[in-house]
């Protein structure tokens, strides 16, 4: 029994895609992630950590091609937080607050302070990212409307973390200029306010840091929380919730949806060969390692397949056992639609407090 299972079938799973039917991924196998090319140009399989170092940095470079580099120093402007308005919501207090994400780029997120913390004790933080929603955006995450089961932000609040969840970006009321703001796309530009988001949780008194962050997303949230994640290892565990499947699988190869402003234009060259993305989830999954990951991937997910979900871990697996990690790779199937169950959630809030909470 593969050791990352939360859930077992009676019926046998339909396998589709074999690995010897899964093209290459610039040339080294999709499949199989400890292979990577050594200096010389030669293929060879990592039996270290630091070996497959070389594949990861591969990796990181190839998503940059599609989603634009990740910014550097010069755009580490001074938060310069403020709040907007203030909510008592019994265990805890909502804030809506600005932060200053890079030079004239403020960026709108809701900020969730148990009162226990406000009090003196010091609590860790997870970063919230909200799923698709253009009327009411990251509102939903709080509990303020929209679909129920993606309330995760106010929920973590309640169970005694601090929490905070960024705007995305030209979603609802964020409509940054991408353009005046340099930013390559909108991928690259939520990556760059959560991660700067990151560094306003760790500049606030009361927050905890010593054993890292959370993130959690559900749908855009899911994918986001991967991206953000794979450039800050300051984020231990990370939970993602209907948020990918390998570009191979999406919509059987129709990749059109990713070809968007707000995600990225460039996966518009690819539009008919998704074989061809320089990049794809098989070594993101894998970049993860060895930290926490908690997947929740329904069976009925219309978006996302949960075949090639099991494909990805599969692949990715092998990464986490060379880090001395396989049990950290946790994959969940409810018998659900694109939605993040009750037992899913709160099962991602376990793990989550089992990772940032120190042993008492």
């Amino acid at each position: 029994m593969n050791p990352m299972r939360r859930f077992l079938f009676a019926l046998a799973v339909p396998c589709s895609l074999l690995a010897a039917d899964i093209p290459p991924l610039r040339g080294l196998s999709r499949t199989n992630l400890l292979e990577y090319k050594a200096a010389d140009g030669t293929k060879k399989n990592a039996t270290t950590t630091a070996e497959w170092e070389n594949r990861r940095k591969d990796a990181l470079a190839a998503f940059q091609q599609v989603a634009g580099p990740l910014p550097g120093p010069e755009m580490r402007s001074a938060l310069d937080p403020q709040v907007i308005e203030e909510t008592d919501c019994g265990s805890y207090v909502r804030r809506l607050i600005h932060y200053t994400s890079q030079p004239g780029g403020k960026v709108p997120a809701y900020l969730c302070v148990p009162k226990t913390a406000l009090t003196g004790t010091k609590t860790p933080a997870v970063l919230c990212l909200h799923p698709t929603e253009n009327k009411i955006g990251h509102k939903v995450v709080v509990g303020l409307g929209g679909k129920p089961h993606r309330q995760y932000a106010s929920e973590l609040a309640e169970r005694g973390f601090v929490t905070l969840a960024p705007s995305y970006p030209l979603l609802a009321d964020y409509q940054p200029d991408l353009n005046a703001l340099k930013m390559p796309s909108g991928t690259m530009k939520a990556i760059w306010d959560n991660i700067r988001g990151l560094d306003y949780l760790d500049s606030l008194p009361f927050v905890d840091a010593t054993r890292g962050f959370g993130v959690i997303g559900h749908s855009l949230g899911g994918h986001n929380s991967i991206y953000t994640a794979v450039f800050d290892d300051r984020i231990k565990v990370i939970v993602s919730s209907c948020g990918f499947d390998s570009f191979l699988d999406y919509k059987g190869g129709d990749i059109r949806g990713w070809n968007q402003e707000r995600y990225m234009s460039k996966m518009g060259g690819y539009i008919g060969r998704p074989q061809d993305v320089p990049f794809d989830f098989y070594e993101l999954i894998a970049c993860l390692a060895p930290r926490h990951v908690y997947v929740n991937a329904p069976l009925r997910d219309s978006n996302f397949q949960w075949q090639s979900v099991d494909r990805i871990a599969d692949a990715a697996l092998p990464l986490f056992r060379l880090h001395q990690a396989g049990s950290h790779l946790q994959i969940a199937h409810p018998d659900s639609d694109h939605d993040f169950p009750d037992a899913e959630r709160h099962a991602s809030y376990e793990l989550i407090s089992r990772v940032l909470r120190p042993a008492r």
